[in-house]
């Protein structure tokens, strides 16, 4: 649970202004910040310092405590501050001081914590299972599966590529068109080349530094040729332009796990300049745990600053659960992202999941139902545009990979032995893998069960309302589907009670920010939303998840105008141009966040931040959706109205939807209210509302009013 609360910052990097007046009256103040990290969260043993102020590192001596540090100052000329990388740091606190002769004239207590974590996300995961062989890193060399820095040098080849070689590699393989570039060897004939986007023309070759941080493996690219210097905090250099891609990948699994990258060098944007970074606490899949990611994420950009210098702008990328992370990064950890482009959009896990778990219980209910439910009426019940992304166990990767599974004690991955895995007889002291053991850290446990707290719930939640009042379904049905649609025990399997929240876990999720709210720093950072219009597919990737979390920017903000959403068509036409695929409109997605971004930073005007988002952003860079014919239809995307975009790409929703709740979707757990014939068209009769009143005896969801728990986010940077 958390512990700690609660910085108030719209950025990463904090500074500690001087305790003292430098030197005499009328000089420059002189204040000391940490660069790469907050100076509570150090990690690694150093931290790349700045001090602001004196004009030369002469004037001023530099004490680590005891340790004079004074000669690892140098200027930056870009800055004009000295910036220092501050080695040997003792774990825990260090008393950084700066001097004018025997007076202390700034101070600064940085916090370091060791290189394999934690910083803020509590205690480690156990048992944890290491998978850096696997990933073609050699065995680990410690228990936190920790390995030796590596790094090799690939090159793009001017030769046409090798049959058989399309499509994403694995994550240690080397990509299609690329090579090893040796060294030693005269420069390669076929070496291509790449065009940054500041227009530097550099030899086509790719540093690839893999390693490990806070348990994760770790992948950093960016163009930089043998023989030639590296970028660092003090030099930069042709190669790369000073930007960051930070990727993040999809999925939601049970953790306990090292897990591997997804993809160790893109060439999608290291060819234009970009430094990319992915690790594998930052696929979902390998550990569904968004403070994992975000500690990571952190951790990660710090070394890159540390040993690369500090970034204009990073950038998150990602898709599926990629968008969660970047949502929640955002909102409960800003400084670490600037923009952020999530790709086939979530808002987060915590209120995706009972609509996806959901899934479940109506496939069980379908199955031992007495009536005969066509898929019309199953599709209607389920809010989906298809009973086909929310369909039974054999059928569907959507049940086999999130239902039960995100619910599901067992449902952990498969790099865990047996004997690690929970289970009710063999195990019952074994790794619990669902959504809410796997975040046990922040829920904290049961005291009567010792199991997670879960925010999970149905009690009230009128299932199949929207199709009752349509007409699509029989009073019958309705009753037959609520009296019989139950729950999840506490080991995901379903039972015939509905389930019911843990009150604590409801608070906690929201509190902590689990939930996208729309606070924090997600309403002050720029944001491209866009997808592929899947509704139609058997997919929970549907299209009004970007306007749930547009609803929720709204609430909370009052404004949207940070977000844009564009929806792309699943597939073109043969005639169509290929710049309105999405691999076409892909690419230019980063550029376009880079130029928003740089448009931001120079707005040194008194307009709230908002306002600032929406004048800085791009002419093309607005809502939108492309037609399968490639033409670019631009218009204000809303979840109800009759523009072109919403007739080419209907939206629709899920279980909950279809059972009353608003857009936002961001209620765990509703507030009660008795049973009122105005909500049905049809009228009942008095032994309908008494049948009715036997499955609802405490009352059904109203949603006109706040959910049970639903608390404000206590605070960003919480630690646990």
């Amino acid at each position: 649970m958390a512990k700690t609360c609660c910085f108030a910052v719209a950025s990463l990097f904090l500074s500690s202004t001087a305790l003292f007046p430098a030197f005499a009256f009328g000089d420059p103040v002189v204040e000391i910040s940490v660069l790469s990290s907050r100076p509570d969260m150090v990690s690694g043993g150093d931290a790349l310092v700045q001090i602001t102020g004196p004009k030369d590192a002469k004037e001023i001596t530099v004490w680590d405590d005891n340790r004079n540090v004074t000669s690892v100052f140098h200027l930056n000329s870009r800055t004009q501050t000295l910036i220092g990388l501050v080695k040997g740091l003792s774990a825990g606190e260090n008393h950084l001081n700066v001097k004018s002769g025997h007076n202390v004239i700034a101070h600064l207590t940085i916090v370091n914590h060791a290189i394999a974590g934690p910083v803020f996300s509590g205690l480690h995961q156990a048992p944890f299972v290491c998978e850096t062989e696997k990933s073609g890193l050699g065995a680990p060399i410690d228990s936190d599966c920790s390995v030796k820095t590596k790094v090799m040098y690939l090159y793009k080849s001017t030769d046409p590529p090798v049959a058989g070689q399309e499509g994403r590699p694995a994550a240690d393989a080397i990509p299609p068109g690329f090579k090893v570039y040796d060294s030693t060897a005269p420069r390669p004939s076929d070496l291509a080349e790449a065009t940054t986007t500041e227009g530097k023309k550099v030899p086509y070759v790719v540093r690839w530094e893999r390693g490990t941080i806070n348990r994760a493996i770790y992948d950093i690219s960016f163009l930089h040729e043998p023989g030639t210097p590296l970028p660092d905090p003090w030099t930069k250099t042709a190669g790369w332009n000073g930007r960051l891609v930070f990727h993040f990948a999809g999925g939601c699994g049970g953790g306990y796990h090292q897990g591997r990258t997804f993809d160790g060098v893109n060439p999608l944007f290291v060819s234009f300049g970009y430094a990319d970074v992915v690790t594998s606490l930052n696929v979902l899949q390998n550990n569904c745990n968004d403070v994992i990611s975000a500690e990571t994420a952190e951790m990660v950009k710090e070394h890159f600053i540390k040993s690369y210098g500090v970034p204009v702008h990073t950038i998150g990328f990602g898709g599926s659960g990629g968008s969660i992370q970047q949502h929640l990064i955002a909102q409960d950890y800003p400084g670490v992202l600037d923009g952020i482009i999530p790709i086939a959009s979530f808002p987060d896990a915590a209120t995706i999941l009972p609509g996806v778990v959901d899934c479940s219980l109506l496939a069980h209910f379908f199955d031992h139902s007495s009536h005969a439910w066509s898929d019309e009426k199953k599709t209607a019940v389920s809010g989906f545009a298809t009973w086909g992304s929310c369909t039974n166990p054999n059928d569907s990767w959507i049940q086999q990979g999130f239902s039960p599974k995100l619910v599901g004690a067992a449902a952990c991955n498969e790099a865990l032995p047996a004997d690690l895995v929970y289970d009710p007889v063999k195990h019952p002291k074994g790794a619990r893998c669902d959504y809410y053991d796997n975040a046990l850290n922040v829920f904290g446990t049961d005291p009567a069960t010792h199991l997670a707290r879960r925010a999970l719930d149905n009690v009230g939640v009128q299932y199949g309302l929207a199709a009752l009042n349509k007409g699509t379904i029989s009073a019958d049905e309705f009753f037959e589907l609520n009296a019989g649609i139950g729950g999840f025990n506490a080991d995901g399997n379903v039972v015939s009670q509905r389930t019911t929240a843990d009150p604590g876990a409801l608070h906690l999720a929201y509190s902590t920010g689990r939930v996208d709210t729309g606070h924090g720093g997600l309403g002050s950072i720029p944001i491209i939303d866009v997808r592929q219009y899947t509704d139609t597919q058997p997919d929970i990737h549907d299209e009004y998840r970007s306007f749930a979390t547009r609803a929720r920017l709204i609430a909370a903000n009052g404004s949207a105008e940070n977000q844009v959403i564009m929806t792309i068509p699943l597939a073109l036409r043969p005639t169509a141009n290929p710049s309105a695929s999405f691999a076409g409109v892909g690419v230019t997605l980063v550029p376009k966040m880079d130029q928003w971004l740089d448009a931001l930073s120079k707005d040194t005007s008194q307009r709230n931040l908002i306002d600032k988002i929406a004048a800085a952003r791009p002419a093309d860079i607005t809502d939108a959706c492309w037609s399968d014919e490639g033409e670019k239809i631009v218009e204000k995307r809303t979840y109800e109205g009759d523009g072109r975009c919403n007739r080419l790409y209907p939206p629709h929703g899920d279980p909950r939807i279809a059972a009353g709740e608003p857009l936002r979707e961001d209620i765990l757990k509703c507030t009660l209210k008795p049973i009122d014939p105005k909500d049905y068209v049809r009228p009942f009769t008095h032994g309908e509302m008494a049948r009715l009143e036997s499955i609802f005896p405490l009352g059904v969801c109203d949603y006109s009013v706040p959910g049970v728990g639903q608390s404000p986010l206590k605070g960003v940077w919480q630690k646990y």
